[in-house]
């Protein structure tokens, strides 16, 4: 049977993950558009040698393991309950968006407050012959969080749709599920152990380590990986663009740099603005004015601001920022020794 040659990309198509990777693949300049006849095919048109395919996240990992598809985005969850670490290649494990926790939750009855409370519970049920049954759709990493904790008699009940009324049911003891906010588990009498995040999650980019060795197929995880990194770098980051007096280029970057917010990347851009001498002509000060472009963290913009003013910025311009291309991030770097 002769290789496949094109490239495919699958993207959730359904659950909380699907219209946030959309959006985010947008803003990341990969807009997908869907096929007017086959609603679970679509394209890329910056990328025009990619086709997307829809599956559900659980299938997506399981098609990129076994070379169906290419590229995928899913929960890193999934990816890590799936066991596939050799055909499946994590090229991103925290692309920002779809962060929740799996966790252990047991009735607001149970005096256990932690694991090690819930172990001697689950020994005196062992001595009355009882197991302690787990529901959860992640049963690989609920065992072995279990046998890490030394819990025994564990019977882990494998099962979909909403856990959380699965206790109240008497269909299982308690439950280890995905946990966003909490409330769905205050609805129905249940709480978090204190030390029971079994692991933490979010949308992840994951690729066919054998696909990897095709140039073409390289190329793409390359120019999607570099976008991806600029566009969450630059989450980070506000422009600010400002006027400023001063003597010369190197009294303003004094002043700038005595300040402790607007060092920028490397250092803020200085440029001279040439005013109009129609209306300075009868201005006389040994001082000019200069334009000054910088970079700064989105915590430290109140800070800034306040200190461009203190050293006379005026004029002063903020914007987002879309991407921050690094020379070469280091996520690339060692994309590029699969090759």
């Amino acid at each position: 049977m002769p290789a496949r040659q094109d490239i495919r990309l699958a993207l959730p198509s359904k659950g909380r993950l699907q219209p946030a990777t959309l959006d985010f693949l947008s803003t990341c300049g990969f807009s997908v558009k869907t096929s007017n006849t086959r609603g679970y095919i679509g394209t890329i048109p910056a990328l025009p040698t990619v086709t997307v395919i829809f599956q559900r996240p659980r299938d997506i990992v399981v098609s990129v393991a076994n070379g169906g598809v290419d590229f995928g985005i899913t929960g890193f969850d999934v990816v890590q309950e799936a066991r596939v670490a050799e055909q499946v290649h994590v090229l991103h494990d925290a692309l920002g968006y779809g962060r929740c926790k799996l966790a252990v939750a047991v009735p607001e009855t149970w005096a256990a407050q932690d694991m090690a409370g819930l172990c001697n519970m689950a020994q005196v049920w062992s001595k009355e012959g009882r197991q302690l049954r787990v529901a959860t759709v992640f049963p690989e990493i609920t065992r072995a969080f279990f046998e890490t904790h030394q819990v025994p008699n564990v019977a882990i009940v494998e099962a979909e749709g909403s856990l959380e009324v699965l206790p109240e049911i008497n269909a299982a003891d308690m439950i280890a599920d995905v946990v966003e906010t909490g409330s769905t588990l205050q609805q129905n009498r249940l709480r978090m152990l204190t030390d029971g995040t079994m692991l933490h999650t979010q949308a992840s980019l994951i690729a066919n380590t054998a696909s990897m060795k095709r140039p073409e197929v390289m190329q793409v995880a390359i120019t999607v990986l570099e976008y991806i990194e600029a566009h969450l770098r630059a989450e980070n980051y506000f422009m600010i663009i400002a006027n400023i007096r001063g003597k010369s280029y190197e009294d303003v970057a004094y002043m700038m740099h005595v300040q402790t917010s607007l060092g920028g990347l490397q250092g803020p851009t200085i440029a001279p603005i040439y005013p109009n001498p129609l209306t300075t002509a009868h201005t006389k000060t040994d001082e000019q004015w200069f334009g000054i472009t910088l970079m700064v963290k989105r915590s430290d913009l109140t800070h800034a601001i306040e200190q461009l003013r203190r050293v006379g910025g005026s004029g002063v311009i903020v914007t987002p920022v879309s991407y921050v291309f690094e020379e070469q991030p280091s996520r690339v770097a060692a994309l590029k020794l699969l090759a």
